[in-house]
């Protein structure tokens, strides 16, 4: 009997933030969104590629994440770019609202998924990457590649 790989409940991801930023410390945050939110994130029309997180009155919010009107949603739907409350533990909250106060350092979107039928965040407390990392970067994984392409190649 054969296996199948087990479902990703995987609904955005953000590639680009692993380019641009140096990601030190990874959270798992809920989301507090509207029944029309909800349905258009199950439909995978959301984009967190220029998301962020900001601190107000003790509460962290997600900001400048675009989801999608849904279809049949009539007079009830959403805002696209409202800013959404963070649903995380006091301590977490806390341990991440010291960090933002550290000059260069940001809390971004990484990934959305779903999560027993919950909408969940991967929060990424982050320091921008200057070019010439980026550069090195690239450099390293391209040797990576090289390395692992030789490798094979000679245990053939």
């Amino acid at each position: 009997m054969k296996k199948h790989p087990k479902a990703s409940n995987e609904v955005a991801n953000n590639r680009k933030a692993r380019h641009d930023y140096n990601i030190s410390t990874t959270y798992e945050a809920g989301l507090s969104l509207t029944g029309t939110e909800i349905k258009s994130i199950r439909a995978g029309r959301i984009n967190i590629r220029d998301g962020f997180v900001q601190q107000r009155k003790g509460e962290l919010w997600l900001a400048n994440v675009h989801i999608s009107p849904y279809d049949q949603g009539n007079q009830f739907n959403h805002d696209p770019l409202r800013d959404r409350k963070l649903l995380l533990h006091k301590k977490e909250i806390a341990k991440i609202s010291g960090q933002l106060q550290t000059k260069g350092i940001t809390v971004i979107p990484l990934k959305v998924y779903l999560k027993h039928g919950f909408a969940k965040v991967l929060l990424g407390v982050a320091e921008g990457k200057k070019q010439y990392d980026k550069r090195e970067t690239i450099k390293r994984r391209d040797q990576d590649r090289e390395m692992r392409r030789n490798l094979k190649n000679v245990l053939r």
